[in-house]
């Protein structure tokens, strides 16, 4: 379920400085750079256009074997903006791990490098410290990986931050009798206050508006619906964990009409008239509640145009939706 909200939020970028190694390490961290040189060698002599070096080489004896293990070769992919990427897939010991680092570090900041993307598998989230002791910093977080990322260069830190925002949907189900898809919620922001609304939901990651907006009715009423338009949108902020939040009205065609609820996450589901939808004390009270009833009613009356999705392609041959005006769009063609 999604509320509607209305914050402010402000963010901030840090900038994060490379700090060198303590002078007392200096002759041990020399040490092990030497090391690494010499065991990177026939790596680096078969990949001479590459202009980044593997960032973790280990070599480890197997004491009862008498043979020598390698174990995870990382190499740094350089990015179209001056950057490197770092895919960890390999277990390495942290105690290996951190002054390798170090040295890919000053190598990338002598070929002028700017941010450094780390991709962690849960699986290796001991790497963790040693990265943060280095300044590198959490940028977002999978169920099954963590991106952490560092700025090399003493300039502002360009990097993009983790995605801004979370999309959600409301959905406004009208059938030929003026009659109104609502709900009353079973659990959060709404529950207990006897308010019906529109049905609501969260766009999934790589999920189309529209193509959402169908997914929610389906689930919480069994209603089967098609996409009309985005009839119109609001912007909030702290919404969900500090994110912020767009929200879409959407309208939809129904083809079926007996309701079907959701009893997890729906109390109760009903054709309400939209007159009555409209009236209810709830939205006369709230005003951004007030403007969406009064949206929906004006469109059954059918003096309002919203947005279609148009399926369009981008240069690069990627398909997605344009939304647009398309009466107004068509008749001027």
């Amino acid at each position: 379920m999604l509320p509607l909200l209305q914050s402010s939020v402000y963010t901030n970028q840090r900038n994060a400085n490379f700090q060198p190694a303590p002078k007392e390490d200096m002759f041990s961290n020399c040490t092990i750079l030497l090391a690494w040189f010499c065991i990177c060698s026939s790596v680096l002599i078969k990949n001479l256009s590459a202009s980044t070096p593997p960032l973790i080489v280990k070599e480890q004896m197997e004491a009862k074997d008498g043979v020598i293990e390698q174990i995870g070769l990382q190499s740094a992919v350089e990015d179209s903006y001056g950057g490197v990427t770092v895919d960890m897939k390999e277990p390495v010991d942290p105690k290996v791990f951190l002054p390798l680092l170090r040295a890919s570090i000053s190598k990338w900041r002598q070929q002028g490098k700017k941010g450094v993307w780390i991709k962690l598998p849960i699986e290796l989230a001991s790497l963790v410290a040693p990265l943060v002791q280095e300044r590198f910093r959490y940028h977002h977080a999978e169920s099954d990986y963590l991106m952490l990322v560092y700025w090399i260069p003493n300039t502002p830190n360009t990097l993009p931050e983790n995605a801004s925002h979370r999309v959600g949907i409301g959905a406004f189900v009208l059938n030929s009798k003026r009659q109104v898809l609502v709900v009353k919620e079973r659990n959060g922001e709404f529950k207990g206050k006897g308010v019906w609304k529109l049905p609501t939901g969260v766009v999934n990651e790589g999920e189309d508006i529209c193509t959402a907006a169908v997914r929610e009715v389906k689930e919480e009423t069994g209603i089967e619906t098609e996409f009309v338009e985005v009839l119109a949108f609001r912007q909030s902020h702290k919404s969900f964990f500090s994110k912020s939040d767009l929200f879409f009205i959407c309208m939809l065609q129904p083809h079926s009409s007996e309701i079907l609820k959701q009893d997890s996450e729906i109390e109760a589901a009903q054709w309400m008239p939209i007159e009555e939808y409209v009236e209810q004390s709830y939205n006369k009270k709230h005003q951004l509640f007030k403007y969406v009833a009064e949206i929906c009613k004006t469109k059954a009356e059918g003096a309002y145009v919203g947005f279609s999705a148009v399926p369009v392609a981008t240069s690069s041959g990627k398909e997605m939706h344009l939304y647009l005006n398309n009466r107004d769009f068509l008749a001027n063609l």
